[in-house]
């Protein structure tokens, strides 16, 4: 099941599989009948509460998730969302921070890269808080004025 909300970093579709998220998509979306979805279900409990905690994220009112999360990724893709889930809200971490908090080798921060960019529940597992090893906005599946967005929200409240 799915629903739709609005926010200010456009349409997020939200999908649910047995009582958890498995997915968040910005707009502009690939069709509902892809990936198996089902049907919307604006009232389906756990997508009803991912819709409010989203929107108290976005008013600064929530700074952790609590949702229950079955994203679907390999083993590796796994251990890199676990690990975004542990920086915290306003703050960054470069890929190669990630891959040392993996208990691997800053060589393994592309491999990091291309986990984070195959999340498939952004802002709740926060992919948009790890940037290049200089500081820099890097790659962003939202693009990345969105990224930049999700930042700014965090550090300086912006929206």
């Amino acid at each position: 099941m799915w629903t739709v909300t609005d926010s200010p970093v456009g349409e997020l579709r939200i999908t649910e599989r047995d009582g958890a998220i498995t997915r968040i998509e910005f707009s502009p979306f690939a069709p509902a009948g892809d990936a198996g979805r089902g049907e919307r279900r604006d009232d389906h409990p756990v997508l009803a509460e991912a819709v409010r905690q989203l929107a108290a994220y976005f008013a600064r009112e929530l700074t952790v998730f609590d949702l229950p999360l079955a994203p679907v990724g390999s083993d590796f893709q796994q251990r890199v969302w676990q690990q975004l889930r542990s920086i915290g809200y306003g703050e960054t971490a470069s890929y190669g921070q990630v891959a040392l908090r993996l208990g691997l080798t800053v060589a393994a921060s592309r491999a990091v890269g291309l986990a984070n960019g195959r999340n498939p529940i952004p802002i709740v597992v926060p992919c948009h808080r790890v940037i290049g090893a200089n500081g820099t906005l890097t790659g962003y599946a939202g693009g990345l004025e969105r990224k930049q967005l999700l930042l700014g929200l965090e550090t300086e409240g912006l929206f």
